[in-house]
């Protein structure tokens, strides 16, 4: 029972992980005003949904990808500038990612971390489904959901509540078990508590059908989309007692909106062909096994069959993707040539009225970057990859992707010194950029300057929560022979703020061996997908974070939910 409340007390602010923010100005829903908000002040809940992202970021599951992540975030973001007060007195950056997942799920995280699983990616028809998920996990947010669930635990305790999930578990054995369990855990308290959450979701229903509504999308989407939720949890929710629900009867929550729908006037929006190209690549890596990429090529190749152009054009940019995951690249720049003519082909005679395309440069572009630099044998090859990065960054100087890969195809053309300079430059505007600081620090070995390398190295460490081992690299960065009294100066700097970095970490936890933790290097993290039997690690801290999350946040762990 303890060990069930101890994640509970983990599974609130992550279930219901929500930034601090104003009350929302919305009809029928609460002002949040009350002391509970100040349970979880907005410098704390940033800094723990960090500390949780620092985590997910070394897991293999999560979709590092350019063009995914620049589209869920251009994406999300769009959808967080329709309402005003969405970003809260702290003025938080939303963060919106993908994580690989075969569920039909989307989370939040303390401090406006925002996650959506690569099936649930797949499953939306159209970008209005898409908002509707991405908006459902803003009205989290802007209602502060979990000051207000620490708030209520403060109130009915935690034994109540493991009595909950202990009954949720037992319920899907069958019998009068589940009905014992409950009524010995002090049944009011807990039904309290599944008031507090049912309630929560209808109220970032409606928040979330607001923006949609304020961003221009069709509100439809949201209704059509919990359809089909209804459908992929139609087999496990019958065998749950609606009052053991954590999360409203979905067709409660779609009666609700559909009543709101009718007071709508009726919006119609062109999906960008953006989605339907990320939605291609997210397939490729749902599953990179040959088995995965066999089904990946047959659903490309009827995909481009269909009369849409936008199919088409995103059923040969699957087939390039995949072709280059495979190693052809020659087969790669043909299909993604044919996807480019696809796109540019007039619309057929007498199509009048038609919306203007859109184009995808950007996307385009980085495939085309990536395909060269995936020739690092072709000294031609790679020189025309320098060329298009450079006129990709300058087209497109936002896009963190693109220049990521300016500074790759830089190196792999041997380009050291402007190779240098430039990342320098980017590491000084952006200094959060885990993968500047790892190019940098391949092109200082390179050029044979250790002292540089390992400072770039111990930069790149830190910003991924790994304190010890930055600071085992500043060391080896003092003792190279190379090193300037200027290095020297910013190794004491860097040392001063990272040792007591390190101190308030063994203090938060509990002087913690930082020895024995994770390594911070996201290319040695191993997923606990490599374990061959996949045991319980909920507890575990060495165990992936997202597989933790998985538990912590799904009870039932069966049921595949959108929180």
């Amino acid at each position: 029972m303890r060990a069930v409340a101890a994640a509970l007390l983990l599974t609130m602010p992550m279930a219901m992980a929500q930034n601090p923010l104003a009350p929302a100005k919305i009809p029928n829903l609460p002002a949040l005003g009350g002391t509970e908000n100040q349970d979880l002040s907005p410098l704390m809940e940033r800094k723990l949904g960090e500390e949780i992202m620092r985590d997910i970021r070394r897991d293999r599951d999560y979709l590092d990808d350019g063009p995914i992540l620049e589209y869920m975030n251009n994406f999300g973001n769009a959808l967080v500038d329709a309402r005003p007060d969405a970003r809260g007195e702290a003025k938080y950056d939303y963060f919106f990612f993908v994580v690989r997942d075969p569920q039909l799920n989307a989370f939040a995280l303390p401090g406006g971390f925002i996650a959506v699983h690569s099936a649930l990616l797949l499953q939306a028809q159209n970008e209005s489904e898409l908002a509707s998920v991405l908006g459902h996990e803003i009205g989290h947010v802007v209602q502060r959901h979990i000051a207000r669930s620490i708030g209520q635990q403060k109130q009915d305790a935690l034994i109540p509540l493991a009595a909950m999930i202990l009954a949720a578990l037992a319920s899907r054995q069958g019998g009068d078990a589940a009905m014992g369990v409950f009524l010995g855990g002090q049944g009011l308290a807990i039904q309290r508590q599944l008031n507090f959450g049912r309630e929560a979701e209808r109220e970032a229903d409606r928040i979330g059908f607001q923006i949609m509504g304020e961003a221009g999308f069709d509100t439809s989407g949201m209704v059509a989309f919990f359809q089909q939720m209804q459908n992929s949890t139609r087999n496990y929710s019958d065998l749950v007692p609606a009052w053991l629900l954590t999360h409203p009867l979905t067709t409660e929550r779609i009666a609700d909106i559909q009543a709101r729908i009718r007071e709508q006037p009726y919006k119609q929006r062109v999906d960008s062909l953006d989605f339907y190209l990320v939605r291609s690549r997210a397939r490729v890596l749902q599953d990179q096994t040959s088995s995965g990429y066999a089904e990946s090529r047959q659903f490309f190749q009827a995909q481009i069959l269909q009369e849409s152009w936008q199919q088409k054009a995103a059923g040969q940019y699957g087939m390039a993707f995949l072709s280059m995951k495979q190693g052809d690249t020659s087969a790669a720049q043909n299909w993604l040539e044919q996807a480019q003519a696809t796109v540019n082909r007039p619309p057929p005679a007498g199509v009048f009225g038609a919306s203007p395309r859109s184009k995808a440069e950007a996307i385009f572009a980085a495939t085309s970057i990536e395909i060269k630099l995936a020739q690092p044998d072709n000294k031609a090859v790679l020189a025309k990859a320098v060329v298009e990065a450079d006129a990709a960054h300058q087209k497109f100087p936002l896009s963190r992707g693109i220049a990521h890969q300016y500074g790759e195809a830089l190196l792999a053309a041997d380009k050291l010194e402007e190779a240098a300079v430039y990342l320098r430059d980017q590491a000084q505007l952006y200094r959060d950029d885990i993968e500047i600081y790892d190019i940098l620090a391949r092109v200082y070995s390179r050029q044979g300057k250790l002292a540089l390398q390992h400072i770039a190295l111990a930069e790149s460490y830190a910003l991924q929560g790994g304190t010890l081992s930055a600071l085992d690299q500043l060391a080896l960065a003092r003792k190279a022979p190379d090193a300037s009294f200027y290095d020297q100066s910013l190794i004491d700097a860097r040392e001063r703020e990272w040792q007591a970095r390190r101190r308030e970490e063994m203090g938060d936890k509990g002087k913690k061996d930082m020895a024995e933790s994770r390594p911070a290097f996201k290319a040695e993290f191993k997923s606990a997908t490599d374990n061959k039997d996949r045991q319980d690690n909920s507890f575990n801290p060495y165990a992936s974070p997202l597989d933790r999350l998985r538990k912590l946040t799904d009870p039932m762990q069966s049921a595949p939910t959108v929180r």
